[in-house]
């Protein structure tokens, strides 16, 4: 290999991908609520799942920031983290005013989040021909969990309930969803989630995984998983790495499978990150980790 070509590689694996501060602030509250809920709703039974994407029959996957089961019962829930104010107009459109005095619309973050509740629902029923009677009982919540945040007057006919963080995690408290229900967990078990690719700096990318681009082994296993894949990469970023002829390597692990993987110049994985029109190539030189999704069960499959 060429002096120029390690050089290039070197500085490729050197290079730092600072994460994204807005984004990484409504991750970081998602995961806050996440595990707030785990702890509220351990004593009636309740069951969480986070970033929930379910098929549109309009196209694509839909994602739900929280399902939480329990018994017969799911709580839709969209979870907003949002500082300042904001306001509902009659088109029940969400005006968030920002700090720097910026408006910005969120058309019908209410009733996106009941649309989405509505497939849900019929996903299930459909899987196990459930009579109406035999309907789950949905309610649709939104939440915003951010305590300096100044509240407008809420529509009487808004798609879903609106609360604050202390008032939804009083819900869960609360309810007692009753014993569980099986077949409402194989469903939620049946959807998957993002597939996340972590870049040396912080920065975290989300979307869709479909090559690990390690090898036709590695790759055939990975195509054919039921399972969670996750792994981790080593990279020597030293100047005098420039010589090394192996310096960067990853193990991953496919259920009980592990890999020891040398990691070539050029090799890639192959995703579609979210809010991206078209997948592209990310050299495994600028990751650090990955932890990507089971597929969604056979069932769910479509779209």
């Amino acid at each position: 290999m060429s002096f120029l070509k390690r050089l290039t590689w070197l500085l490729e694996r050197r290079k730092k991908y600072p994460p994204d501060d807005i984004h990484r602030a409504g991750d970081l509250a998602e995961m806050r609520l996440a595990k707030l809920s785990r702890a509220a709703g351990r004593d009636n039974g309740w069951k969480i799942y986070e970033s929930v994407r379910i098929p549109d029959p309009d196209g694509g996957r839909r994602e739900i920031d929280m399902v939480i089961i329990g018994g017969n019962s799911i709580l839709i829930v969209e979870q907003k983290h949002w500082a300042g104010s904001f306001r509902i107009n009659k088109e029940h459109h969400f005006i968030q005013k920002r700090k720097n005095g910026d408006e910005h619309s969120h058309d019908g973050v209410a009733d996106r989040i009941a649309r989405k509740a509505r497939l849900l629902a019929e996903l299930h029923q459909r899987r196990l021909g459930l009579a109406s009677e035999e309907e789950p009982d949905v309610r649709v919540i939104v939440a915003m969990t951010h305590h300096r945040l100044d509240w407008p007057r809420i529509p009487e006919d808004l798609a879903a309930e609106m609360v604050n963080e202390k008032g939804f995690l009083d819900i869960i408290k609360a309810v007692n969803p009753g014993k569980p229900n099986l077949d409402l967990i194989e469903t939620l078990e049946g959807f998957n989630t993002w597939d996340e690719v972590h870049l040396h700096g912080g920065l975290m990318n989300k979307g869709d995984v479909f090559e690990l681009g390690l090898g036709s082994d590695i790759d055939t296993i990975f195509a054919q998983r039921e399972c969670e894949v996750t792994g981790t990469a080593s990279h020597k970023r030293g100047f005098l790495a420039i010589f090394d002829k192996q310096p960067s390597k990853a193990l991953i692990k496919i259920g009980k499978k592990n890999a020891d993987v040398t990691l070539a110049q050029g090799a890639c994985i192959n995703m579609h990150v979210v809010g991206e029109p078209k997948p592209r190539q990310i050299p495994w030189a600028r990751i650090d980790k990955i932890v990507l999704s089971k597929p969604p069960a056979e069932w769910n499959k479509s779209g």
